[in-house]
């Protein structure tokens, strides 16, 4: 395992990281999850994402049980959450849902905290954009967090480069904690907005990357070429949404060449396409998806793919993906 500076911060992440999104809670317990997590250090892992929303708050719950069995030195891990669609709770859902407003955002944070049973994360992220709140309000919120001590670092996730810079340039003005990183999807068949929108942030104001679904939501796995398996994702009643992407003929049959290339090079076409991603220069850590260690294991696997990833091959990939409309 490498390690990867996150942008213009002093932080090392590894460039292999585990998320938790869809998987803890609905398909990890506490006990799973303190497996898992325990073979992704083993492996070199040290970055762990999550996020609020995530099964309602559920997610964190189960990480923060894990991390308080493993009993790990906190300098050891970086834990990060994501803020905007908040919780279901009772009462009024006004200031608490679909917003980055100040209100909301110093309270959310302590939620977090709790269910992690942390004293701070170490990345915090606007989880989306919020149009109706002021960027200046959702700035000085992101600071004042790092200033009190309750996370270190603060990012976005799916904001438009335009509101990042945006973000970036009124920290800098009133001298405040500025964005350090973006989360945004990153895989062979979405990948705009990190190869062209951001990449003049890259230079002016050093933007690090934590990038998501590098697998396309399980379809560059190869498991949607025969229909919808039973324990897939895309088989979940709440993530039927993904069932017009998973099943696209188009797609499926891009894969299917992907897997003879990754076979050549002695690997499998989900680790071809995490090695794929890797491959940009600004991306600190690619995050995992795994519902069993044996998938998690498989996936760290993309590691030994890296260094064949030669340009012959890149262009490889780059032609047999030719085929489809990239998002």
């Amino acid at each position: 395992m490498e390690y990867r500076r996150l942008g213009r911060s002093g932080l090392q992440l590894s460039e292999l990281s585990l998320g938790s999104w869809v998987t803890y809670h609905n398909q990890v317990d506490s006990k799973q999850a303190t497996e898992m997590l325990a073979a992704a250090m083993g492996a070199g892992v040290n970055f762990f994402d999550n996020a609020e929303a995530y099964a309602q708050g559920e997610s964190e719950v189960v990480m923060g049980t894990a991390f308080k069995a493993l009993k790990w030195p906190r300098l050891d891990y970086v834990v990060s959450t994501k803020f905007f669609w908040g919780l279901e709770t009772k009462g009024l859902k006004i200031n608490q849902r679909n917003t980055l407003n100040r209100k909301y955002l110093m309270q959310a944070i302590d939620g977090s905290l709790k269910r992690l049973q942390l004293e701070f994360v170490d990345l915090v992220y606007c989880h989306r954009p919020d149009p109706f709140t002021p960027i200046e309000e959702t700035v000085l919120a992101m600071s004042d967090m790092i200033t009190q001590g309750k996370a270190l670092y603060w990012g976005t996730s799916e904001w438009s480069a335009s509101d990042i810079k945006t973000a970036y340039d009124i920290a800098d003005k009133y001298h405040l904690h500025k964005p350090v990183m973006e989360q945004p999807q990153y895989n062979l068949f979405h990948r705009k907005r990190v190869e062209e929108e951001y990449a003049p942030l890259y230079e002016s104001m050093k933007l690090g990357l934590t990038t998501w679904s590098p697998l396309a939501s399980g379809l560059l796995t190869g498991k949607y070429q025969s229909g919808v398996p039973k324990e897939s994702r895309g088989a979940m009643q709440n993530m039927s949404f993904l069932l017009p992407s998973l099943t696209d003929p188009i797609k499926n049959e891009t894969v299917a060449k992907l897997a003879i290339l990754a076979k050549e090079l002695g690997g499998n076409v989900a680790q071809l396409s995490i090695a794929w991603a890797l491959n940009h220069q600004q991306v600190s850590s690619v995050i995992l998806g795994a519902s069993n260690i044996s998938q998690l294991q498989d996936n760290l696997g993309a590691l030994a793919l890296k260094e064949k990833l030669t340009p012959e091959v890149l262009a490889a990939i780059t032609e047999i993906t030719r085929a489809i409309d990239i998002t």
